[in-house]
């Protein structure tokens, strides 16, 4: 990743939080003030921290805005997730984000767990969940294990998904059960 392509994700993310419908996190600032708000800094500081990983030289830098997400805004993104542009934190509290990848406009409630099933220190990413493009997944949800969620699924509250979900689906439950989204 260079610097142009930092900025063109990051851009992308401010516009995605400033184009939120009333009622939905809108409050009608100017795009520009979006860059001082809690739903963006801590991505940010993911992104920068994912820049300084993929650069050899920079990579010392890396765990430390990890260490400042976990800290300040008490989420943990892993500098080895790859995100794609768009990506909305609406709360970010008792967050951890260890996928191997995440797609265009996700949304990621408070309280989620993206990560392998077992103890993985050394990030196989064979046991990390993918997730794909326009996933919602709703707060306190659990996604463990090497599975996919495919575009434009939805995972509820509070629901524990142990296998991958088709797109357009709805998974829900513990353990979660798939239905088709209306």
């Amino acid at each position: 990743m260079n610097i142009r392509e930092l900025i063109i994700l990051l851009r992308a993310d401010i516009l995605r939080l400033s184009n939120q419908p009333a009622g939905v996190g809108a409050d009608f600032k100017p795009s520009w003030l979006k860059i001082f708000s809690p739903r963006f800094i801590p991505v940010l500081l993911a992104r920068v921290a994912r820049y300084f990983y993929l650069n050899r030289y920079l990579r010392f830098f890396s765990p430390i805005l990890t260490w400042l997400n976990v800290v300040i805004f008490g989420i943990e993104i892993t500098a080895r997730c790859e995100i794609g542009p768009g990506l909305m934190l609406p709360h970010t509290y008792g967050t951890v984000i260890g996928s191997s990848s995440i797609g265009n406009n996700a949304t990621i409630f408070h309280g989620v767990t993206l990560g392998a099933k077992y103890p993985d220190l050394l990030f196989d990413v064979s046991q990390r969940p993918t997730v794909g493009d326009n996933v919602v997944i709703g707060a306190g949800a659990k996604i463990l294990g090497g599975i996919h969620l495919g575009n434009n699924s939805t995972v509820a509250a509070n629901s524990l998904v142990l296998f991958s979900v088709p797109e357009s689906n709805l998974a829900i439950g513990v353990p979660a059960e798939m239905k088709l989204k209306n």
